[in-house]
């Protein structure tokens, strides 16, 4: 399988990782013009799905380094495999509710407000859970991180007007303070399934990346069928939608769902690869800098702060300022 065997590389890795877990949202935004969110959601777990079979036989199946993935399927110990089931289900809770408040509150401010507070929490955990890199350092990086997101939210409250908008507003807040909690939780328990310290001659019966992501993916898809059938009989907004609505949709609009779980789970996949050379808490963090990816997105692309004035684009500018200067030491940590 490949494996990333240099620092720098595993932090280009946890960029790629990073720009994945941002963008992905795009696709629901470009759906979202004729295609409610809970149908959009099951063509992303499904491209999610085949996405890793896709990396598996080709990146976790080359090279003479580590086990290829499908060996490496068959040894895997059943305690590791309900791990990262594990993780996928709270994953895919975490994740339909960022959704939901993608399409309440905008691409702006459901990212960094959600997939913020997940990295502020997933850092925590993920150190406690692998110890690596310089701690002061690191929770330095995110304290700035966590000015950033405040900074977001302030911006993205002053350009709210009407109260059926307000309502929508706060309903998406609400939603994406939970997804980021729970967001926090699912790395760990897939991290627990791998050698993080041993790519290249992984422990019998725990996981490399590939067939992790693999695995992951599936507890997705089997707790999709509960979770966002949930949602699509009980709307956090508007009309119940129907098994029956998601079959009459075009190739078109089914294939931008794909593509939204693959650019996903292509991130993923990057994250867990350079998790054996950075660690499980510097790759998350990283990755986690996705709501700036997201809020560039969203400002300057689908205008969501447009008419916002002198003191929201300053307000954006600082949270801009401070999620660079935040990734930059959660980058250095890694190196000491």
């Amino acid at each position: 399988m490949f494996i990333v065997n240099s620092y720098l590389l595993a932090v280009l890795f946890c960029f790629i990782t990073m720009m994945c877990w941002g963008s992905w949202g795009n696709t629901q935004k470009l759906a979202s013009k004729s295609w409610r969110y809970e149908l959009f959601y099951w063509d992303y777990v499904i491209g999610m799905v085949l996405f890793t079979l896709l990396i598996g036989f080709t990146m976790g199946s080359i090279g003479s380094e580590g086990r290829s993935f499908v060996p490496d399927l068959a040894q895997a110990d059943p305690k590791g495999i309900w791990s990262v089931v594990l993780g996928g289900v709270i994953f895919n809770a975490s994740n339909i509710l960022l959704s939901a408040s993608v399409a309440m509150a905008g691409l702006s401010v459901a990212f960094p407000l959600g997939v913020g507070l997940a990295l502020v929490l997933g850092v925590i955990i993920n150190y406690i859970g692998a110890p690596k890199g310089d701690p002061v350092i690191l929770f330095l990086g995110v304290a700035l991180i966590v000015i950033a997101i405040v900074c977001n939210g302030i911006a993205s409250k002053r350009v709210q007007t009407g109260e059926v908008q307000r309502s929508q507003f706060r309903k998406g807040v609400v939603l994406a303070v939970v997804a980021g909690v729970l967001m926090s939780l699912f790395y760990r328990f897939v991290a627990a399934a791998m050698d993080l310290n041993n790519f290249e001659d992984p422990t019998p019966g725990m996981l490399t990346p590939y067939s992790a992501v693999f695995i992951f993916s599936l507890g997705v898809l089997a707790s999709n069928f509960l979770f966002n059938t949930w949602v699509m009989k009980r709307p956090f907004d508007g009309a119940p939608v129907s098994y029956r609505d998601y079959f009459k949709g075009n190739f078109r609009t089914h294939l931008v769902g794909m593509l939204g779980g693959a650019i996903w789970c292509l991130g993923t996949t990057f994250s867990y690869i350079a998790a054996g050379k950075a660690g499980a808490a510097i790759s998350y963090a990283l990755g986690q800098g996705a709501p700036m990816i997201a809020a560039i997105w969203g400002v300057f692309v689908w205008k969501e702060f447009r008419g916002g004035g002198r003191a929201v684009n300053g307000l954006l500018a600082l949270m801009f300022a401070l999620f660079i200067g935040g990734l930059a030491l959660i980058i250095a940590a890694g190196g000491n």
